[in-house]
């Protein structure tokens, strides 16, 4: 079964993470699909607008946890080969030839979150919630667009602290575009699809190409590849919190490692398997 999954009505293209049972998180496998898929909805000319959603009740925790325990990643130069893959797929969302929306409901965390803030826009259920908790078990965001999306200040916040924000809080940061009830929430993503497919697509492709210069003028590229850099450093470093982490998921499962981790800091976020 494929893990990410492309279809197309009309002008908007659906492009859909459909690993529910896991909360979409993000393996190796889902990332390597996901570019393929990227690929084809850029060459697809028949779409004019992409919609990224999760299957299940999820847009996704985040990358998964148990897999990279599991394959136990060590020295700087694996990681940075793992996290390459990770921000290509990212950047290769960010820079796709026409709009894209993200279309979000539940957990939009770490890896997800960094997904949906590549896109160009972000609809939302009001179950929605949003962050980068990777702090909390020694690591830190894999592709860095947080600054670029909200700004220096609660970008800081966030990323210290891995506070999960609410889809409300997240649409005043400027995360979100759009906040609606859970059952409206794909009418409405793609009736502003719609809105936007109205438009030639060689104009809609030239306009995304300026806005998305214009961030890269302001060093969003090279903060990605600088970020990429550290993060590597940051995994393959060791710390009594991360071996810690690590070993509650290899001994006794990721559900128990994530409730160590949140119990530290005085909340139980309610994921099952993902960060």
């Amino acid at each position: 079964m494929a893990l990410v999954d492309y279809e197309r009505s009309e002008s908007l293209a659906w492009v859909t993470l459909n690993r529910p049972e896991k909360l979409n998180a993000l393996s190796h496998r889902m990332v390597a699909e996901l570019g393929e898929v990227l690929a084809v909805a850029a060459a697809d000319d028949e779409a004019k607008v992409v919609l990224v959603r999760g299957a299940g009740r999820a847009f996704s925790a985040g990358y998964d946890l148990g897999g990279e325990a599991e394959a136990a990643t060590a020295g700087a130069d694996a990681w940075h080969r793992v996290l390459s893959a990770d921000v290509a797929a990212t950047m290769q969302l960010w820079s796709l030839p026409k709009p894209t929306i993200a279309v979000v409901r539940g957990y939009c965390l770490a890896g997800g979150c960094e997904l949906a803030m590549a896109c160009d826009l972000v609809v939302a259920a009001e179950d929605a919630r949003f962050g980068e908790p990777e702090v909390r078990y020694g690591s830190g965001p894999v592709t860095l667009l947080m600054p670029f999306v909200i700004g220096q200040k609660k970008t800081n916040e966030l990323l210290y602290t891995g506070d999960v924000v609410d889809a409300p809080t997240a649409c005043s940061l400027g995360l979100v575009n759009r906040v609606v009830a859970p059952e409206d929430l794909e009418r409405v993503a793609g009736e502003l699809a719609g809105r936007i497919a109205l438009a030639p697509l060689p104009a809609l492709r030239l306009a995304k190409l300026a806005l998305t210069r214009a961030f890269e003028a302001m060093g969003l590229r090279q903060a990605v590849g600088s970020n990429l850099d550290l993060s590597s450093i940051l995994n393959a470093a060791e710390s009594p919190e991360k071996a810690e982490f690590e070993r509650l998921t290899l001994e006794e499962g990721l559900k128990a490692a994530l409730a160590w981790r949140d119990r530290r800091y005085g909340e139980q976020l309610g994921r099952r398997d993902t960060t």
